[in-house]
């Protein structure tokens, strides 16, 4: 569990750097509300919302369309219209993003605070997790993302382990507004009989039957490692009994009885 949580926080501080250093990437739009400074000119001091159909006010300049538009697009474009207008001589405009409506992500299941989270600057999946308060203890090693792209419905599946293994973890994985992100819920196995702790325990990767067994505390005195059993129901929803050896790899919702010893 500890090496769990390091691995964790390793990425979530990975991608919380990468996401400070790409402020000025963030995209504007309705809703979103902005304060407006022009350096040297304390009077043109505003904060705005965007209007419904993307346009900001501007003092002196009035309306500007901003929606769609990076921050940075959008203070060269305010910056210009003011040098164009004969209003301000080489403006510095700065926009500082106050309340981000427009842009939010849902994060679901398996995290510490589930909610809609604004990308206030370019994020990555596993950096919006962090925001969320990271994986839950019941939370597995896997996200889904849920997202559309060019008109089209997309699902990915992150392995937070490979991603981490790769030492890259933001690879691919930036947001958009309206994006879901799914935390699975960890798999499982259920051993019952003759153990010390019968019950439901996490299964780890890669997981063989005589370790699930030390998960359930070992074996009772009246308890045998022959004739171990699993039940695991097939691709086709069929229960199956097998008769399990100690290195067999155990499966998700795998069924375990250790039966007592006849001796």
């Amino acid at each position: 569990m500890m090496k769990r949580f390091v691995l964790w926080m390793s990425m979530a501080l990975l991608g919380m750097s990468w996401s400070v250093a790409q402020a000025q990437d963030l995209t504007l739009g309705a809703g979103d509300v902005v304060k407006m400074s022009v350096f040297n000119n304390p009077d043109m001091t505003v904060e705005t919302r965007v209007s419904d159909g993307g346009y900001m006010s501007v003092p002196l300049v009035g309306q500007v369309k901003v929606a769609d538009l990076t921050v940075a697009a959008a203070e060269k474009k305010i910056a210009g219209q003011l040098e164009s207008g004969g209003f301000v001589r080489n403006p510095q405009v700065n926009l500082l993003v106050t309340v981000l409506q427009s842009q939010q992500v849902s994060v679901l299941g398996q995290v510490n605070r589930p909610g809609r989270y604004p990308l206030d600057s370019k994020r990555s999946v596993l950096d919006t997790v962090a925001l969320a308060g990271g994986i839950a203890a019941d939370g597995g090693d896997t996200i889904t993302l849920i997202s559309k792209r060019n008109g089209e419905n997309r699902r990915e599946v992150i392995d937070i382990i490979d991603v981490a293994r790769s030492g890259e973890p933001n690879r691919g994985f930036s947001l958009v507004g309206g994006d879901i992100i799914y935390v699975e819920r960890a798999p499982r196995f259920y051993i019952y009989g003759e153990v010390q702790r019968p019950g439901t325990f996490r299964l780890e990767r890669a997981m063989t039957v005589i370790q699930a067994l030390s998960a359930g505390g070992g074996l009772t005195p009246r308890g045998t490692e022959r004739g171990i059993r699993i039940k695991r129901r097939g691709t086709d929803g069929v229960l199956q009994t097998i008769d399990a050896k100690h290195d067999d790899l155990v499966k998700a919702d795998d069924v375990i009885y250790v039966k007592e010893s006849l001796f």
